[in-house]
Order: structure tokens, then C-alpha cells, then sequence
């Protein structure tokens, strides 16, 4: 029981040892978040509450992943120690451990069960967003709709924005010509998902609360199963998730939330901080508990953090504190433009690495990617080498999602998309003329399977010789992969497809006649032979098993959980013997504000901190979004432990024309006390800025 409380404080014990009813924690930056959120479904174990009755969502795989190993870690010592002592004990924690996902993998495993319900079979495909978009597009080509006109990508936006809302396609019904249109989209495009067997990402929450709205007997089935919830970052739930929540927690009202408001900067990915703002009015009985306590950062930092938040008024109060020394004055510096800027921050970096730090030390954050240039330039010229999050991702690599459309078929053989990105992939001479024939002749004979639909096109007597032997040819490459699934595991399936289509003579040649923004032959390969490792996670299971397994957990990766290293090529034997790390392998991270939430590093610098870039113009007249902004701020500052840096220009370079900006509000609301003010003040710098 002791490992249970252990390292939480008075306010995180008062916290986990709620067991009934609703709970909201407000949880401050570097409070301890994850740990109050582990030990307290520890406690409920502990309570004999069964594991199969607690449900505890996130919002990425990784921090799911995360949660399971900490809980794990509190309980099995725990279990341990009673097997070898009395085993009456009051307290017996379990063995086994709750559900823990993400809202979208517990969708996915409703929607396993209870989707015949709608009108799908089970083994439905989940869309990527490639999926989605040539979806999209092929039902606009087939409506008539021009293209240039209604970008796909913005309506497919537009459809999942009204998805979110939990708008079902018959009852979207708006007045404006525009939105009329993307309705139009939208009906269609729901019906051949459905007609293809396929769900998309937001069909993931939208379908299950669908569900339990029509079906009382299955939402109480989950009710009674799921009576303790807990979920994880409260204040980025958007409103489909939140209907989700509360549609489970309505009969047994023991929801735990654990957030913080001032860290909602995910309104562009459809966060309502109402959610959590509105908690105490959707549950008046609800106890309300503050971490306050900092762990992370200095003094200085988090009275810096607390001056600027304080600044917003829609937000529940709260006042920041720690035990930590008062650290260093904050650094704002004022430079002349973008290079001078970057020629600050690496002197600033120059400095630190003289007194012992190495380069994993330093985050570089910035509010738009494009501020990125004059800073990597200048990590480049300097001979640094650093990482930044960006770039193109693993799963959207063209050799990767070619073998991915392979799998698709064998689990999926309703899967068209996945068809036509394949049918001629190694180049087997069908055309799309011919594709469209073989569709038809699954459509019109109501046939579920493409290879039986391969079957009987090919024996067709009106069919050209030469395109009777590529159907043939087809037809049978199909069959026998189908064949392989029946006795390989994943990882042998795989390698059996790259053989059996001859992928690697096609890439070679593909490689030579194609333009590749990232990668050349070697590099592919290299890649193929990184999904050979994701494989191998499948090794136990019978390849169709592992396949299902793998493409849904594929559906399910978050941007979050991943972050791409771009060091350039450019500094390859010129990277400089960083202290502790003569070969280099530290690098520096560059990275957005956004992308900067839930990490932490001993050097932050803010850059460009000027009205128009932080805060956006976008958001300057727009008072919600101001508070937005803000509540960026606050997460960028509260990054650093122990130094925060913070820069601005007078004069900027970006989007291609010159502009002059003031120092961002943000800035002025920093106690003056706290800062370390570093202005361009000389006859030399008024000259460098009028020759700039």
C-alpha cells in the first residue's frame, strides 16, 4: 500500500483516494499529472475494484503505453510483496491490468463488436488519410464537381468537422451554396465508405455514440462494464469524445478528469475547453482538486508562467508555486532581424555548452514552421547538428503504403482503394479502364471479393488476350499471397509479397525515373526493412491475425508519437565534438510551441516573440483566440527547468517581405523584476539595421 502513496503529495493522495462519484483535477504544468493518474487506478485495484471494470483513456499510443509500464510498475512489487506475506491481506491488487487507450482504440474495439448493428460486417478497413482524400476526390469526379472549385482537402476538412459535431450526413442540411455542396460530398462519401466496408478515423467515436444512442441494452452493457473512467488531458477533448465520456459515465457518474485548462492549445484540432471549463455543470457534485506544485521549472520561470496566464479571464483559477530555487533571470533579447537572432541563440548555446551542458539539452521553439529557416541555417554554418519535427512520415512513404495496400486486400477483399493504388503496382500492363470493369463486375453481381471478382472478369470471351494474362497474372499473385496469410506469420507475409510481385526490381526502377523528394533506392529498401521490424512484434500470431493487429494499430498512431530527425547532410563531417559526445549523436531539437507540450529541457528559447507571430495576427482581434494564444505562451515557458530564453526583432524577414513588429504583449506581462532586459542600444546597431 505504501508503494501506492509513494513520491505523490498531501493534494495528489487527496486525489487518488477518491473512489466514488465524479472528479476534476486541475493538474499545472510539471505537477505530476501521469503519476497522480497511475497510482490513483492502482488504488482502485487495491480496493478490489476488478481491472476490467476500470477504463483509463489517453490520447496517443505512446502515453497509453506509458501509463500501462507505470502502473505496472507500482503493482507488481506490490503483488510481489503479498505473495510472500499473509495472502488475507485487506489489500489485494490484481495482476492483470485495466483497459488503457486512446479514445479511438476503444472505439475501434466497440465498434469490432457492435458494428453489425449499422449495417457493417466486422472486418471493416479503418481509412488513413490518403484513403480518406481519394475517397473524397473520386466521389466529387463522380458528382461533377470541380475540383479547383472545392479543394478535396478542405472538404474532406469540412466533413470531418461536421462529423466531430456529431452531424449525421441526412441531417446535414445547410443553406449556403457552398456547404451545400460539401453536404452533397459528404452523403456520398459516407455511403461508399460504408458500401467499401470502411470506416474513417472520426467513425471511431461518431459510430460507437451512435450506437449507444439507439441501443440503450449496448450502451448499459458498457456502462456496466467501464464504471470507474478516467481520462487523461480533459481540456483537449473535443466534442464527439466528450459525448462519448459522458454517454459511458452517466449511469455510475465516477468519471475522473485530469487536465489543465490553461493548457488547451488544440483548438485547431477540434478541443472545446468548455468540456473542461463546463465539468462542475455537468457534474454539480464533483470534487475539484488543484496541483499547483511545480516540479520542473525555478521560481523565476513559473512566477514568469504565472504572470502571463493570469492575464486571461475564461479559465478556473489557479496559482502556481514550487519549492525549486529561484534559478536565473529570464533573457529577453532584442536583436536587429532573423539572423542576428540566430547568431544570439547560438552564442547563448555556445555559452551553456562551455559550462557542461551537451547538445539534448537546448529546445529551440518557434510559433510557425517558417521561422525555422534562419535558425537552422545558422546550426548549420555553426557545424550543430539538430532534429526537428516535421518532415515526411514513415507510414506515408510510398514503398510502405504499397505493401500496406497488399495487406488491406487479404483482410479487406471489399477494400477498392486499396485495389487501385495496387492493380498496377509492380507495372503488370492493366489499365484503368479495365480496373473500372472488374469494380463493375463486383457491384453488379454483389460480390464482396475482389480475387473471386478477378476470377470470373478474366474468363470473360470479349476480353483482349493480352489483358485476359494481366488479369490472370493478378488474379493469382492475389491468391497466393491470400494462400501465404493462411500458414505464414506477418513478417514472413511480407517478405513473401516484396518476392512475389518482384517489388525490388520495381523500386530500382521507380527510384531512377521518378523524382523523390527524401529517399533513393537504398533508403526504400531501408525502410521495407524497418516494417519488417514493425512486423516482428506480430512473430506469435497467424499472419491474418497479426496482419488485423497491425493496420489497426496503424490507424490508430498519432503525429505525437512520432518525431522525425532531419539532420542535415549538409554538416556530415563538420559537426563539432560536442562535450560528453564526440561523435555527435546529441543533437539540439527544433520544434514548434505546439509541438513542444509535454516535453521538457534545462534551455528553452522562445524565438520571434513579436506581435503578429506570438500572438498570431490571425489571433489579435479575435479575443478567444487571444486567450489561445496565450495558453501557448504559458506551455512554451513552462518547457524550461532552468534557463528560458526569450527573443524578438525589430526588423523580420518572412513569407518573403520585410516587416516591422513590437515585442509580443506577451513579454510585457512578465514581472519586470524577473527579467534580464538585453536592448539594441548602440550607434553601430542603428547602422547595421539601416544597411539591413
Amino acid at each position: 500500500m505504501d508503494k501506492i502513496f509513494e513520491n505523490l503529495n498531501n493534494k495528489q493522495i487527496e486525489a487518488v483516494k477518491i473512489i466514488d462519484g465524479p472528479v476534476l483535477v486541475i493538474s499545472g504544468p510539471g505537477s505530476g499529472k501521469t503519476r497522480c493518474l497511475t497510482h490513483r487506478v492502482a488504488y482502485l485495484m487495491s480496493q478490489n475494484i476488478e481491472p476490467a471494470n476500470i477504463l483509463a483513456v489517453t490520447f496517443t499510443n505512446k502515453a497509453a503505453g506509458e501509463m500501462r509500464d507505470r502502473i505496472s510498475s507500482i503493482t507488481e512489487p506490490v503483488l510481489s510483496n503479498k505473495g510472500s506475506e499473509n495472502h488475507n491481506t485487506k489489500y489485494m491488487i490484481h495482476s492483470t491490468l485495466p483497459l488503457i487507450g486512446t479514445f479511438h482504440s476503444i472505439g475501434l474495439r466497440i465498434l469490432r463488436n457492435e458494428i453489425p448493428q449499422l449495417g457493417y460486417r466486422r472486418n471493416f478497413t479503418v481509412f488513413d488519410t490518403d484513403d480518406q482524400l481519394n475517397l473524397v476526390k473520386r466521389v466529387m469526379g463522380e458528382l461533377e464537381i470541380d475540383v479547383k472549385s472545392f479543394n478535396p482537402r478542405i472538404v474532406l476538412s469540412k466533413i470531418s468537422e461536421v462529423k466531430t459535431q456529431l452531424i449525421l450526413p441526412e441531417s446535414y442540411e445547410p443553406k449556403d451554396y457552398y456547404l451545400e455542396t460539401i453536404a452533397r460530398v459528404y452523403r456520398a462519401y459516407q455511403k461508399e465508405l460504408k458500401e467499401l466496408n470502411a470506416v474513417d478515423f472520426d467513425d471511431l467515436i461518431v459510430l460507437p455514440v451512435q450506437i449507444f444512442k439507439q441501443s440503450e441494452d449496448t450502451l448499459e452493457k458498457y456502462q456496466e462494464a467501464w464504471k470507474y473512467i478516467l481520462v487523461d488531458e480533459y481540456q483537449d477533448t473535443s466534442y464527439d469524445q466528450y459525448i462519448f465520456i459522458n454517454l459511458l459515465a452517466k449511469k455510475y457518474r465516477n468519471l475522473f478528469a485530469i487536465g489543465d485548462d490553461a493548457q488547451s492549445i488544440y483548438q485547431f484540432r477540434r478541443a472545446d475547453i468548455r468540456n473542461i471549463l463546463n465539468f462542475q455543470k455537468d457534474y454539480p457534485e464533483a470534487k475539484i482538486i488543484l496541483l499547483e506544485q511545480n516540479y520542473r521549472s525555478t521560481k523565476n520561470i513559473i512566477t514568469a508562467a504565472q504572470g502571463i496566464i493570469s492575464q486571461n479571464k475564461n479559465q478556473i483559477q489557479k496559482s502556481l508555486w514550487t519549492d525549486n530555487n529561484h534559478g536565473g533571470k529570464i533573457i529577453i533579447s532584442e536583436t536587429m532581424n532573423e539572423r542576428h537572432e540566430a547568431s544570439f541563440v547560438i552564442s547563448k548555446i555556445e555559452e551553456f555548452l562551455r559550462n557542461g551542458l551537451t547538445a539534448k539539452d537546448f529546445a529551440i521553439l518557434y510559433r510557425t514552421h517558417a521561422q525555422s529557416r534562419s535558425i537552422e541555417e545558422a546550426l548549420i554554418m555553426s557545424g550543430y547538428p539538430y532534429q526537428i519535427v516535421g518532415g515526411l512520415k514513415f507510414y506515408d512513404r510510398k514503398e510502405i503504403k504499397d505493401i500496406i495496400a497488399y495487406l488491406k486486400i487479404i483482410i479487406n477483399p471489399s477494400d477498392n482503394l486499396a485495389l487501385e493504388r495496387i492493380y498496377n503496382v509492380p507495372s503488370r500492363g492493366i489499365g484503368k479502364s479495365t480496373l473500372t470493369k472488374v469494380r463493375e463486375e463486383k457491384t453488379n453481381n454483389l460480390r464482396p471479393d475482389i480475387i473471386a471478382s478477378l476470377a470470373v472478369y478474366m474468363k470473360k470471351e470479349t476480353l483482349p488476350p493480352k489483358q485476359r494474362l494481366a488479369i490472370a497474372e493478378f488474379h493469382k499473385t492475389l491468391a497466393d499471397i491470400s494462400k501465404t496469410a493462411e500458414t505464414k506469420n506477418l513478417g514472413a507475409l511480407i517478405k513473401y509479397i516484396i518476392k512475389r510481385i518482384k517489388y525490388e526490381d520495381y523500386l530500382k526502377e521507380f527510384s531512377l525515373t521518378k523524382q523523390s523528394d527524401y529517399e533513393n533506392f537504398d533508403d526504400r529498401m531501408e525502410n521495407l526493412r524497418e516494417l519488417m521490424t514493425v512486423a516482428s512484434k506480430y512473430e506469435d500470431l497467424p499472419a491474418k491475425e497479426g496482419t488485423e493487429r497491425f493496420l489497426e494499430e496503424l490507424a490508430l498512431l498519432q503525429d505525437t508519437d512520432r518525431v522525425k530527425s532531419l539532420t542535415s547532410n549538409h554538416t556530415a563531417g563538420r559537426i563539432k565534438s560536442l562535450k560528453n559526445d564526440p561523435a555527435g549523436k546529441q543533437v539540439m531539437t527544433l520544434m514548434t510551441t505546439h509541438a513542444s507540450k509535454g516535453l521538457e529541457f534545462p534551455v528553452v528559447f522562445i524565438v520571434g516573440m513579436e506581435e503578429g507571430l506570438f500572438p498570431h495576427s490571425r489571433a489579435v482581434i479575435n479575443p478567444t483566440e487571444l486567450e489561445e494564444e496565450r495558453r501557448l505562451c504559458y506551455v512554451a515557458v513552462t518547457r524550461a527547468k532552468e534557463h528560458l530564453i526569450i527573443t524578438y526583432t525589430r526588423f523580420r524577414n518572412i513569407y518573403g517581405s520585410h516587416s516591422m513588429n513590437l515585442p509580443s504583449r506577451f513579454i510585457g506581462e512578465i514581472p519586470a523584476n524577473l527579467v534580464d532586459y538585453q536592448l539594441i542600444d548602440s550607434f553601430e546597431d542603428r547602422e547595421e539595421i539601416i544597411r539591413y
